[in-house]
C-alpha cells in the first residue's frame, strides 16, 4: 500500500527562480519505503502565469481561484489532497534534505502526536543565514504550550507555522488555515495545540526565504489595528476550542 504526503503552496505572483528551487527541494527528498509526495500549488489568481512556471511533473498538481490571500489558495489545495499527511511549503521557501522523512517518521511511530513543526532557519538576500530566534528543544509539545509561550512574548509562537505537517483529518476537523488576511498560518498551528500534542523535530526542516516581496514585510502586515485584530480573534478561537475539548463527553 502507498501513502501520500500532500505538501501544500499557495502562490501569488512567484518569484519563478523562488517557486523553482522550492520544487528542486522537494525533489531532494528521500522517503521512508511505500511513501510518495504529491506538490499542490494554488494561484492566488487566475492569471495562470503560475502554471506555465510549473515543471512537467505528474506529482504536481497546478490550481487556481479567485483572489483571496494565502490561507484561501491553501484551504483550496485541500480539494486536491490525497494524503493522510499535510505538509507546508511557502512558494520561496526550501525544504531541507531529510524534513519529509523525518515528518513521516514521527508521525507513523506516535499516533498521539497530532502535527509537527521543525526547527527554521532564515535565509536572506545575499545567500547568508541566520537562526530563526524562537526554536526550542526538540521533542513533544504538550497541548496548550505553543499558545502560552505566544501570549508571554509579545504574540511570537516558540516554533515557525511555516514548517507545519499535520494529520488530514485533524486539520480538516480544524477548518483548515484560517481566513484571516494574513497570520492564518500562525492561527491553525495555536489552535491546533490546544486540541492535540505536538512535535518539535531538532534538526533543521527549512530554509524560510526574508526578501522585500514577501508578505510579511509588507507595511500592511504590521498595521497595528488589524495587528490588534487578528491576535485577538486568533486568541479568542484557541480558548474557546480549549474549553470544548476539556468539558466531559456525554456518556
Amino acid at each position: 500500500m502507498t501513502h501520500t504526503i500532500s505538501v501544500v503552496t499557495p502562490a501569488y505572483r512567484p518569484v519563478p527562480q523562488y517557486l523553482t528551487e522550492a520544487y528542486q527541494s522537494l525533489c531532494r527528498q528521500d522517503l521512508p519505503a511505500g511513501w510518495e509526495w504529491q506538490w499542490l500549488v494554488q494561484e492566488d489568481g487566475q492569471t495562470g502565469e503560475v502554471a506555465a512556471m510549473l515543471p512537467d511533473d505528474p506529482r504536481i498538481s497546478a490550481g487556481s481561484g479567485r483572489p483571496g490571500g494565502d490561507s484561501t489558495a491553501r484551504n483550496l489545495c485541500l480539494s486536491r489532497t490525497a494524503g493522510e499527511l499535510i505538509k507546508v511549503l511557502d512558494a520561496d521557501d526550501q525544504l531541507t534534505p531529510g524534513t519529509l522523512d523525518r515528518e513521516i517518521r514521527v508521525l507513523s511511530e506516535h499516533p498521539e502526536i497530532g502535527w509537527t513543526t521543525a526547527r527554521a532557519l532564515d535565509l536572506h538576500e545575499d545567500g547568508s543565514i541566520t537562526e530563526f530566534d524562537h526554536n526550542p528543544a526538540g521533542g513533544r509539545i504538550e497541548r496548550g504550550e505553543v499558545l502560552r509561550h505566544w501570549r508571554s512574548h509579545d504574540y511570537r509562537a516558540q516554533v515557525h507555522p511555516a514548517t507545519l505537517c499535520v494529520r488530514r483529518d485533524l486539520l480538516f476537523a480544524m477548518g483548515g488555515w484560517m481566513a484571516l488576511p494574513a497570520s492564518g498560518d500562525t492561527g491553525l498551528l495555536i489552535a491546533l495545540n490546544v486540541v492535540a500534542a505536538g512535535y518539535f523535530i531538532a534538526e533543521t526542516g527549512l530554509l524560510y526565504r526574508k526578501w522585500p516581496g514577501q508578505v510579511t514585510s509588507q507595511p500592511a502586515h504590521v498595521d497595528p489595528v488589524e495587528w490588534s485584530a487578528r491576535m485577538k480573534i486568533i486568541e479568542e478561537r484557541a480558548d474557546n476550542l480549549a474549553a470544548l475539548w476539556s468539558r466531559p463527553r456525554p456518556a
